[in-house]
């Protein structure tokens, strides 16, 4: 098979994001659709990223490298690329071919489990060649990992372990729809930004409005003065994966940090380490 052109899109500011979702893929199909194309729009972006390495660049380094490595191809990946929408053949633009070496864009840190909408998101990444790693407490195994577990999976003692240490491997925060312990954790990401224990953007992906109503409340919040209006600003909001994305490699931080981040016990949010280490 000869080369084949990919049209590239802006690279991307992130490598590793972090996706909060629902161990169930909830009642209705529009929510699963949603976390497939999450999933493929990170691959895609993974693929408008990639950059043809020099013919003397090592081959078959391990998803576990740092997440510029130079990785080489294999065919299902390559047709999998160019069987996305967003990907259309255009002369001049980066070639790929079954054989080309690409560095790897956008990687995923979950909740690790392998159901519900956890396990539809992570096997798409994964098997768009991109690393996928699942964080999850010991407890929840037997709950949330139904046969094989989907890329790498780190086991933590607790929950709040687990989302110290999502949040120390990732540039940014995404959340699909979910129950309780998906909103928890996209309102402890948006409290950490407030606060000042980071700066990365947090997304929420309100499929077909089903965040409607949290996000009038957080308005709600502004208009009585318990929400302040830069504040109100953390969270960026999308119906579709696209348009989300699109928003968060533009966002900025407009608020106001309530302490700085070097005034926080940061080993004990799970920052002791750089997430470049792990």
């Amino acid at each position: 098979m000869g080369d084949t052109a990919v049209t590239a899109a802006p690279p991307s500011r992130f490598g590793r994001i972090c996706v909060f979702c629902g161990s169930n893929p909830g009642n209705r199909a529009v929510y699963g659709d949603a976390a497939l194309d999450l999933g493929k729009e990170l691959v895609k972006r993974a693929a408008c990223n990639a950059k043809v390495a020099s013919a003397g660049a090592p081959k078959n380094l391990p998803l576990a490298r740092a997440r510029d490595a130079r990785i080489r191809l294999p065919p299902s990946v390559f047709h999998l690329l160019l069987s996305l929408p967003a990907l259309t053949h255009s002369a001049g633009s980066c070639a790929l071919s079954e054989n080309s070496q690409v560095a790897r864009g956008i990687d995923l840190i979950y909740g690790g489990g392998s159901v519900g909408l956890m396990g539809l998101i992570a096997r798409t990444v994964h098997d768009g060649g991109c690393r996928v790693l699942g964080v999850i407490p010991r407890a929840l195994m037997p709950l949330e990992i139904s046969g094989a577990s989907v890329g790498e999976v780190k086991v933590v003692t607790d929950m709040h372990e687990r989302k110290a240490e999502m949040a120390r491997q990732c540039e940014a925060f995404i959340a699909l729809p979910g129950g309780y312990g998906t909103m928890e954790e996209l309102l402890e990401m948006i409290t950490w930004s407030q606060l000042g224990i980071h700066d990365k953007p947090v997304g929420l992906l309100n499929v077909d409005g089903y965040y409607d109503p949290l996000l009038a409340l957080f308005d709600k919040g502004a208009v009585e003065g318990f929400i302040k209006q830069d504040c109100r600003d953390i969270i960026v909001s999308a119906p579709t994966a696209h348009e989300l994305l699109t928003k968060m490699e533009n966002y900025t931080r407009s608020h106001k940090e309530v302490a700085s981040r070097t005034s926080w016990e940061m080993s004990e949010l799970g920052y002791g380490k750089s997430s470049e280490e792990s």
